[in-house]
């Protein structure tokens, strides 16, 4: 019985420091932050079962792992006719600004926000995943590699298309033919 509390201790240290990264990854994955918490539920209920196989110190390339195969699964099984795209704008909206911000500045951050959270979400979601690993979560290349399983050339092929077809995103040219014009 002490046995069990020992693991349920190491998880809860072990995993509960990466549950904000896994409901980024899986609001990413799956656009939507009602399912991402099913989703990191679900990765947890799994993490947890299979806790006695963890023997690494990289719980968090570890546990991204069992949320991504956790959010393929549940792509799988739910596939919804239609994934609601503004849940992922919220959290960049929400987004303190610092002072001194003028309310035109603001209005164009929060329109590059937008448009770079859409151009996101158009990505297709092998290129999506890497670079939001990449970028938001700061993986390694070799860290992203464990976390897809695919070579770490993949990784670095995927990051490299995923940057251009966000740098080609007519969503993002459009802001920035915007802002070239107010400066």
């Amino acid at each position: 019985m002490k046995q069990a509390h020992v693991d349920r201790t190491r998880f809860e240290q072990v995993v509960l420091p990466q549950l904000d990264a896994a409901y980024n990854l899986a609001r990413w994955l799956t656009h939507s932050g009602n399912d991402a918490e099913d989703v990191v539920q679900d990765a947890c209920e799994r993490a947890l079962r299979y806790f006695g196989a963890f023997h690494g110190s990289d719980a968090k390339a570890w546990f991204l792992t069992i949320v991504r195969h956790a959010c393929y699964d549940w792509i799988k099984r739910n596939r919804p006719a239609e994934i609601a795209p503004g849940d992922n704008a919220e959290a960049i909206e929400n987004a303190p600004d610092p002072a001194g911000v003028t309310p035109e500045q603001a209005a164009m951050r929060n329109a590059t926000g937008s448009a770079l959270t859409e151009a996101l979400a158009a990505l297709p979601p092998g290129y999506r995943e890497v670079l939001i690993l990449r970028e938001l979560e700061d993986l390694s290349y070799k860290e992203i590699a464990r976390v897809a399983d695919i070579p770490i050339g993949t990784v670095m092929s995927r990051l490299a298309r995923a940057r251009g077809l966000l740098q080609r995103s007519p969503l993002l040219q459009a802001v920035r033919e915007r802002n070239a014009g107010r400066g």
